[in-house]
């Protein structure tokens, strides 16, 4: 096992030393995957470690003394980290969300909530529980699904619809006849349900959670389409889905640098010809390395479009908000093509349990079921363009 230093390092300040972290961390977390796997959850030891990167603090805006990372940067940290473990780097976005949650709070109940900037958020958003109206907030019950994150957190954030008197609240412009709302309590405040046995993102302890009449002030609850904090291109309501894609950009970077290595070492022990001048080798590593490629630059080119198009307070055309979505799916289901392809050429050496190319596949199959890849993305970004009523709004940034 690698040797780890005691010696906490100084809190990163720009996205080039947040980076530099990351990319030096991710051969421990490619030595201890396993480990990850074995215990279903991130070592407390390691979320120390990823703490230490500034993964969590990299979207703290400037006026708290945060980094302020871009999406583009904020992506290129889940990546590096992503190429030594992906259900590190799945837990990574998950706990860096705390600083993009802060502008849709109240500046002074944010920095009560946060008086450190890497303070680690998880939960489920999508309103899976009851929040009764109470003088000051809300009691809130209920149990929500794949907490990623939830086992080493410091607050919970929750999805729940609103009642009044034991009935539905409607939203105060009547628009929606059951209004709902994000809660966040402290983690301590959260029961973990301990059911996280999947075929991959093994180590991520997305276990289920369950909070029950907890009083939750007012002033730590937040919806987003409002929005308190300084407006950014952070401050809006699917920055925190934006750095997804880089999970499986670096996982598929992995598998790709792992097989060419591979490769280059071998020779055939029947006609003595390398590896590396077999035909087939060849073809299918070109192949993936143009997918990978093509994957990446689609994802990264519609961020930088739109950060430019955000940061001059201009618009985001429907074909770039179509745009966004579809480059993280591709992303992720262009991650399991390279895997699979990858897997079949090495053969019986792909297949033993703990290899990396099985947890790879494992990863990236198991990555692909999340709403994010499914085809409810394709209906909100075809609907959008053509005019018509996406199910998924949000992944479009839209709201209302």
């Amino acid at each position: 096992m690698t040797a780890v230093s005691l010696t906490r390092p100084a809190p990163p300040r720009t996205a080039p030393e947040i980076l530099a972290r990351a990319k030096a961390l991710a051969p421990v977390l490619r030595e201890r995957a396993a480990e990850f796997e074995q215990a279903r959850r991130l070592p407390p030891d390691v979320v120390e470690l990823l703490r230490d990167t500034g993964v969590f603090r990299m979207t703290f805006p400037r006026e708290f003394g945060g980094p302020e990372l871009t999406s583009i940067e904020q992506t290129e940290v889940i990546e590096a980290l992503s190429y030594g473990d992906a259900s590190a780097g799945w837990c990574a976005i998950i706990g860096s969300g705390t600083g993009l949650y802060a502008p849709f709070l109240s500046d002074a109940a944010a920095r009560e909530m946060f008086p450190r900037l890497d303070l680690i958020t998880a939960g489920m958003l999508f309103p899976a529980g009851r929040a009764e109206r109470v003088p000051g907030g809300y009691r809130l019950t209920g149990r929500w699904t794949f907490g990623s994150g939830i086992t080493h957190c410091d607050w919970v954030i929750s999805g729940a619809f609103l009642y009044r008197d034991g009935k539905p609240d409607p939203s105060p412009d009547g628009r929606d006849p059951h209004d709902s709302r994000l809660f966040m309590v402290p983690a301590a405040e959260a029961e973990v349900i301990d059911n996280w046995h999947t075929t991959g993102l093994a180590g991520s302890g997305s276990c289920d959670y369950t909070i029950t009449d907890v009083f939750v002030p007012e002033e730590r609850t937040l919806s987003f389409d409002t929005v308190h904090g300084r407006p950014s291109p952070l401050a809006r309501p699917e920055s925190f889905m934006r750095t997804v894609a880089g999970v499986p950009l670096g996982v598929a970077r992995a598998a790709l640098d792992h097989v060419r290595n591979v490769v280059r070492t071998r020779v055939d022990r029947a006609t003595g010809v390398p590896w590396a001048d077999n035909w087939r080798m060849q073809v299918t590593l070109a192949e993936c390395e143009a997918d990978f490629i093509a994957s990446r630059a689609g994802v990264y080119g519609t961020m930088r479009e739109q950060w430019e198009l955000l940061s001059a307070g201009a618009e985001v055309p429907a074909e770039l908000q179509a745009a966004l979505p579809l480059s993280r799916l591709h992303a992720l289901r262009t991650a399991r093509s390279v895997v699979a392809r990858l897997y079949d050429l090495m053969q019986t050496g792909s297949i033993h349990r703990g290899g990396p190319l099985d947890r790879w596949l494992r990863d990236t199959t198991t990555m692909c079921q999340h709403l994010l890849a499914q085809d409810r993305i394709l209906q909100s970004a075809g609907a959008h363009l053509l005019g018509g009523t996406p199910e998924f709004r949000l992944c479009l940034g839209i709201t209302s």
